[in-house]
């Protein structure tokens, strides 16, 4: 590209846009904790503007799903985690297919349902995540949609046990038996694990062993060599210590997809501008070329969030995750 300043409008742009050549496996995540977001249709028309082709909501909000309706927009439909054990169910998630899904089929381009988010096997819901993934399962296949909607579920990356170096990355003791019957699940039915990966709180949990460039994908060299595999960035090493954990589950060949990843921009350690611009411009760079366990497998990644959120919290860096200002204007200007 010729400019050498792009606002992030322009660097999305090549990056997301789907073309018959070539796609870029990115979307990014709608967030609604905010009092002065857009409408929803105005929301639908900046991912257009910005070519950005793959979203993921958090709840059935049928505003947004009524602005998706004709829009070719792919969709990540979450199940918000308070409605789990009600769709252990089977009748009660019939129905939720059938008024979430089925109603708004084909128009809305329903890719992935996302049973719970960062669901910890202590929850009260966890034991309730499985069933509610079959009740949904059967009725999408009830549907005959099964080869068009995956039904997973969103982790979060602090399952794992143990992750350093990442061929030793297992799932903790406490989690086995909670993660070990979900990863059967989507290995029978086809379906990716879902998992939100964040490099920014590694970081801040261990600025003594973990580097900013590493987690920012700036590193010169090879920071961390494991066996044969040497890692640059924290992003793949995170990643490759969940595909070695999963490995050890019994599902070596199980899809991940980055159901978010982010960077804050204010609010704390390391939330910078020119961090956060940093990040999401080098793992929109990075996805397409997988990671050193999996090579040339391009990772489908979500960025979090489309607008920052003033009602998130309880840390302030949780209000600053936005690629956009509220008023839809790009937070970042990034050299390209």
């Amino acid at each position: 590209m010729a400019a050498a300043v792009l606002l992030l409008v322009g660097l999305l742009l090549p990056y997301l846009k789907l073309t018959a050549a070539q796609t870029r496996p990115i979307g990014v995540c709608y967030g609604r904790v905010a009092n002065n977001l857009p409408s929803d249709q105005e929301v639908v028309d900046l991912y257009h503007a910005n070519g950005i082709t793959k979203m993921r909501i958090y709840d059935p909000n049928e505003p947004t799903l009524q602005a998706l309706r004709g829009s070719n927009i792919e969709l990540m439909l979450g199940v918000a985690n308070g409605d789990i054990q009600a769709l252990s169910d089977p009748s009660a998630a019939s129905s939720w297919v059938q008024n979430n899904i089925l109603e708004f089929t084909p128009d809305v381009m329903f890719r992935y349902i996302a049973v719970g988010n960062e669901i910890s096997p202590s929850d009260q819901a966890a034991s309730f995540v499985l069933p509610a993934m079959q009740n949904i399962y059967n009725a999408i296949v009830s549907a005959n949609l099964q080869d068009q909607i995956k039904v997973s579920t969103a982790i979060q990356t602090s399952l794992l046990g143990n992750s350093y170096p990442p061929s030793a990355g297992s799932f903790a003791d406490n989690a086995n038996s909670y993660i070990g019957p979900i990863v059967q699940f989507l290995k029978q039915t086809g379906a990716p694990l879902l998992a939100n990966v964040y490099p920014y709180f590694s970081y801040i949990g261990d600025t003594k062993d973990i580097r900013l460039d590493y987690a920012l994908f700036t590193s010169q060299g090879t920071p961390v060599q494991d066996g044969s595999l040497g890692y640059q960035n924290l992003f793949d090493a995170s990643l490759d210590a969940l595909y070695s954990a999963l490995e050890k589950a019994g599902v070596p060949d199980l899809e991940v997809v980055v159901s978010e990843t982010g960077w804050p921009s204010e609010g704390g350690e390391a939330a910078t501008v020119d961090n956060a611009s940093t990040y999401y411009k080098n793992v929109i760079n990075h996805v397409s070329v997988g990671t050193p366990k999996r090579p040339g497998k391009a990772i489908e990644t979500y960025l979090f969030a489309m607008f920052d959120e003033n009602q998130k919290g309880p840390a302030e860096t949780e209000r600053h995750f936005g690629l956009f200002s509220p008023n839809k204007q790009s937070k970042y200007e990034l050299d390209n």
